[in-house]
């Protein structure tokens, strides 16, 4: 019986490669029950600590309730792929600890600026408001003693600082780990932007400014929302981190930042039909600060240019990068070049 010609397998083994067998394991049968099952089990024990303990928004607390999340998402997944994912996100969730501890520095004893800021909304903004700043037209008109439909809209946008940018980074940690580091990349250039800016230019808000007489009254009320609900507690993390918060840390506004970051950072990569959606996200966070005392427009102004810069900086950066890493001469290749042929009768080398 003649045999193939061992030239023309060890050929079809290098022209014509198996594809690598798979690591992961394969998919359960009853996956989608067992995912069903599991986020069940997330969400109910997400709202129980949401009414015990109050809503994440320190970081900490935040990747905690994300990390359980992508774990009953991929519950049939290995340990050691939830882990990875711990590993990754670590030293960021560090980095936005240091981050929060820092901004408790950033007025180093200093009075904050304030008059400035009070001066330029009213400049930008006096002809259409009397006079006033944008915050104090808007409570006048808004704000009353009862609870309306858009105080209510204007905590929960308000929260939303705290968990969007984290929850859309972990999606594309499990989608895209490359677009996750370009996300990261800018995020965190964005951060420590703000974070200097802080130590430069301690800035102090609407509400500080009117405690201390700058301003007519002017009422903190981005958690005010949740009591329509009777979630008193639904804020108890929140308010005891704007009480333990550095009042002079509001120049840029990082809030409307973040809102637009994330908006801009995918908006490429949405059809244009659900632009206007994503765009309204940065307003809505926009109106919440301003109305509730929180920052004021020019503020918002800033933190929207700094995402720009954000932008320019970084890609420049990666642009910089890549073109220096394509320069670069390729390393050494072997002198000795082994040769394998194949023959019917044996191997032989030369």
């Amino acid at each position: 019986m003649p045999y193939p010609s061992l030239t023309l397998t060890a050929m079809a083994v290098v022209t014509d490669p198996q594809p690598p067998a798979r690591t992961d394991p394969p998919a359960s049968p009853d996956g989608g029950r067992r995912r069903v099952v599991a986020m069940t089990i997330w969400a109910v024990a997400f709202v129980a600590a949401w009414l015990a303990i109050g809503l994440p928004t320190d970081p900490a607390y935040a990747f905690v309730w994300i990390w359980a999340a992508t774990i009953a998402w991929n519950s049939d997944r290995p340990w050691r792929s939830h882990l990875r994912f711990a590993r990754d996100w670590v030293p960021v969730v560090l980095l936005f600890v240091v981050y929060n501890l820092s901004r408790g520095f950033a007025d180093n004893g200093a009075t904050p600026h304030a008059m400035e800021l009070i001066v330029a909304d009213r400049f930008m903004f006096g002809w259409a408001t009397g006079g006033e700043v944008p915050t104090v037209w808007l409570q006048e008109h808004l704000y009353r003693p009862q609870v309306h439909w858009w105080d209510v809209a204007a905590s929960w946008v308000y929260f939303s600082h705290f968990v969007v940018a984290l929850t859309a980074a972990a999606v594309l940690w499990l989608r895209d780990r490359h677009r996750w580091a370009a996300y990261m990349r800018r995020w965190g250039f964005l951060c420590a932007a703000g974070l200097v800016t802080y130590f430069l230019y301690p800035a102090a808000p609407p509400w500080w400014a009117a405690q201390n007489g700058l301003l007519t009254e002017v009422a903190r009320i981005s958690t005010r929302g949740w009591k329509a609900f009777g979630m008193h507690g639904a804020g108890n993390v929140l308010n005891a981190g704007q009480i333990a918060s550095n009042p002079v840390a509001a120049m840029p506004s990082l809030h409307t930042a973040w809102a637009l970051f994330v908006v801009l950072f995918f908006l490429t990569t949405t059809r244009r039909r659900w632009w206007p959606l994503l765009l309204a996200y940065p307003l809505a966070m926009t109106f919440t600060l301003v109305y509730s005392g929180e920052h004021y427009v020019i503020d918002v102004l800033v933190g929207w240019a700094y995402v720009g810069m954000t932008f320019l900086v970084v890609g420049l950066a990666e642009r910089a990068w890549t073109a220096r890493r394509a320069n670069q001469p390729p390393p050494p290749s072997d002198p000795v070049d082994h040769e394998v042929v194949a023959t019917v009768d044996g191997v032989s080398r030369q």
